[in-house]
């Protein structure tokens, strides 16, 4: 190719992308910019991004849907961090002569997360630790011990399974339910097979590990919900709309059960007027589920590797429509 290309990397909102890796391989070839904040609008990331050959995104923090790709007329290449990307609509690229590439994954951040939000909701750690620095009075919370409670896991894939791992490390019982879950299946990765209504029935902690799609979008509906127990907790690193967020809101408000640890939510970032953030029976985390030192290492490093690949004509971890 003539010339540099331009390299946008988007959503770093931490500013690493470029300590975090090696980018001499591509630099006598490209002109990089990065991007710090989230984008506003699709309007604004059509006019930020014209003149680009190549996008870098970090997850799904900005969506490319068609209308986005079509409006990008200089768009060669397109990177997803991870394997795959549901905001990303291949199959509009793979049409517009876009290549679309992955990045490898490590280890299980998620997994880390949710365990932080359920002790901060059983424990209250950062809350007394506020309070201390504060200076107010010394000891004010009872917790409650992770032993001996149920963790209902919905989805028992490879986070799940991690998830039932650390769960009895902790002395839980675990016991899990998804649409194609059987009891062989549930034994083999750590849990004990049940229905889908027993599940929220007896958990005392309700964790959703499964993929957002038509078949899971609204699973989780007001009716699961209000067979949980007052005082179970409902823990999200998945993706928001899994669960039925007005039905959710309602019963943290009502507190018909004891709380709710989130990581995700159907706005990113969250709007600074939404009501969780109001709520004290909630605990939130700004979409942290993959954001690790490992993670974001692996992550540019592939970037890197993705874009120099696709110089050389010889693109790597091509994701097909």
């Amino acid at each position: 190719m003539a010339g540099k290309i331009k390299v946008a990397v988007l959503d770093d909102y931490q500013n690493v992308a470029l300590s975090y890796a090696d980018w001499s391989p591509i630099a006598k070839d490209a002109d990089i910019t990065v991007f710090n904040a989230p984008f506003k609008s699709q309007d604004e990331v059509i006019k930020s991004l014209q003149g680009f050959a190549v996008v870098a995104g970090m997850r799904e923090r900005t969506p490319f849907p068609r209308a986005v790709i079509e409006a990008l007329p200089d768009l060669k290449l397109l990177i997803t961090t991870g394997a795959k990307n549901a905001s990303f609509d291949v199959k509009a690229a793979n049409e517009r002569g876009v290549t679309v590439c992955g990045t490898a994954s490590v280890g299980a951040p998620t997994t880390g997360i949710v365990f932080g939000l359920l002790l901060e909701l059983t424990r209250r750690i950062g809350f007394e630790n506020a309070r201390m620095k504060a200076g107010e009075p010394w000891q004010t919370t009872i917790g409650r011990d992770l032993e001996g409670l149920t963790l209902g896991i919905v989805g028992l894939g490879k986070l799940g399974q991690r998830v039932a791992a650390v769960g009895k490390a902790f002395g839980m019982n675990v016991i899990a339910w998804s649409q194609n879950l059987t009891p062989d299946k549930a034994k083999a990765g750590g849990a004990d097979h049940v229905s889908r209504e027993e599940l929220f029935f007896r958990s005392d902690v309700v964790t959703v590990h499964l993929v957002l799609s038509d078949r899971s979008r609204g699973l989780i509906n007001a009716d699961d919900i209000a067979r949980m127990k007052a005082s179970a907790y409902l823990i999200n690193t998945a993706r928001a709309p899994i669960v039925d967020q007005a039905a959710l809101l309602k019963a943290l408000q009502n507190k018909t059960i004891a709380g709710a640890g989130l990581d995700v939510f159907e706005v990113e970032p969250l709007p600074l007027d939404h009501p969780y953030r109001k709520l004290d029976n909630v605990v939130l985390t700004p979409h942290l589920g993959y954001v690790s030192e490992q993670q974001y290492r692996a992550y540019y490093r592939d970037i890197v590797e993705d874009i120099r690949g696709f110089l050389d004509g010889r693109p790597v971890r091509v994701i097909a429509p």
